[in-house]
């Protein structure tokens, strides 16, 4: 995946921000926000641990999960000529509009 840092088993996404000079990572699988800045790479993992262990004391402290959950449910507002698209190439590959729609996803997100 494009700028994602994993930390700890934990996702950060990466991207520059040219107000400050610094890169910047936002951990993208937390229940809160967490974010950590540095000049160069090694300082950014760095600071990622900090940040990181920081909100996961905070977690602990609160008796809350640090991380994020998903249902797997997942609804979709597509312009509907697109849904029509959607649901004639699903047919024509002999699966349902969720299981084609979970396939083109999973491409997508290089799972």
């Amino acid at each position: 995946m494009k700028n994602v840092m994993k930390i700890n088993g934990y996702k950060a996404l990466i991207a520059f921000d040219p107000e400050t000079n610094l890169f910047r990572g936002e951990f993208i699988d937390l229940n809160g926000g967490a974010d950590f800045y540095a000049a160069d790479v090694k300082a950014l993992q760095r600071e990622g641990e900090i940040s990181l262990n920081v909100f996961l004391d905070m977690c602990r402290e609160d008796g809350v999960e640090p991380r994020k959950s998903y249902s797997g449910k997942l609804m979709v507002r597509l312009p509907a000529e697109l849904h029509e698209r959607a649901a004639v190439a699903a047919a024509s590959h002999g699966k349902s509009l969720n299981a084609w729609l979970a396939e083109a996803v999973a491409q997508a997100a290089q799972v």
